[in-house]
């Protein structure tokens, strides 16, 4: 699904968010890739499950024709800089439900592009029907995790010893959501 652009001062830095393009998959394959060298707080290590041009439009398509999906870009002056999906389900049972991930690369980090990114999120979810928001974020991402609550996620869950980090020591991950209100039901 495709969203309107939406531009963004912040810092003295001007950076639009919008829906992705297939002409974006090259940089997008590149911008990954060192995203994924930059931060531990990625499931993967710099060229593990790497995805090429081909593999990006593949998916830009995909997301473009399915109404439970979204992906969108933060570019500056051209250059993208930053990322993010929203991926949903096409099972009856799972079809209320998204899962969000977003990475920026970061010399941009403090310019509220991943903040932002998440905010276009939510309300394409809204938008759109959809009545849960998931995520998962390693416990040592403070930030993110202070940024997540700020927009009405709460922890579900913990995976214990989940991901090995460079220093040698495993971290938890943890899962969070975003109910609607009318979705949530007292246990």
């Amino acid at each position: 699904m495709r969203v309107t652009q939406t531009e963004y001062l912040i810092k003295d830095l001007h950076y639009v968010i919008r829906s992705a393009m297939e002409s974006d998959a090259r940089q997008l394959s590149e911008v990954r890739l060192q995203i994924d060298g930059e931060t531990e707080n990625m499931d993967r290590e710099k060229g593990e499950a790497y995805i090429d041009q081909e593999g990006f439009i593949e998916i830009i398509k995909e997301d473009t024709n399915r109404l439970s999906n979204v992906f969108l870009v933060a570019v500056v002056n051209g250059r993208i800089v930053g990322f993010s999906r929203c991926e949903g389900s096409t099972l009856k049972r799972s079809c209320h439900k998204v899962e969000f991930g977003v990475c920026v690369l970061k010399e941009f980090w403090g310019h509220g592009i991943g903040e932002n990114i998440l905010k276009e999120s939510i309300i394409w979810a809204d938008n759109n029907g959809l009545k849960k928001i998931t995520l998962n974020v390693l416990e040592t991402n403070e930030k993110a995790i202070k940024l997540y609550k700020k927009y009405g996620f709460e922890v579900e869950g913990v995976l214990r010893s989940d991901k090995l980090l460079s220093d040698g020591n495993y971290y938890n991950t943890i899962i969070m959501g975003r109910l609607y209100p009318s979705t949530v039901r007292e246990s």
